[in-house]
């Protein structure tokens, strides 16, 4: 069902400066800043070839950036998205082995304009899983 990774993402308290030390300090290569105010967030991609590092910072007081930034000032490891080829039957795959779909169930559109879902952090050794279909 999985395929490959497609990013790990960051919650940073600052995303020009986490976008410039990507940048500046490590070379990578930065895309632009994308505000998504439906996830309630603004994300910055950078490519590191063989897979990308996500930048999200809180898009308003509701986000829930902002609620993960509260518990850890300093930013960290948000999630892991992996890829999947149908979003619809892996859904309900993992909701028949017991995995809990985060939201109402649906997918809504991610960051690069394809279906997403997360899955709860408790059903994967408490880590937040997003699966993005391809």
């Amino acid at each position: 069902m999985l395929g490959r990774l497609n990013h790990v993402a960051l919650a940073v308290p600052d995303l020009a400066a986490a976008a410039a030390a990507y940048r500046d300090t490590l070379g990578a290569r930065v895309g632009e800043p994308q505000a998504l105010p439906e996830h309630g967030v603004t994300v910055v991609f950078v490519d590191v070839g063989n897979t990308k590092i996500e930048l999200l910072e809180p898009l308003g007081d509701t986000s829930p950036i902002a609620a993960f930034l509260e518990k850890n000032p300093s930013g960290g490891m948000h999630h892991v998205c992996y890829e999947v080829d149908d979003i619809l039957a892996a859904r309900d795959h993992l909701k028949q082995s017991g995995a809990r779909v985060l939201g109402d169930g649906n997918p809504k559109i991610g960051a690069h304009g394809k279906p997403v879902l997360f899955l709860h952090p408790k059903d994967f050794f408490g880590t937040l899983v997003e699966l993005e279909q391809v």
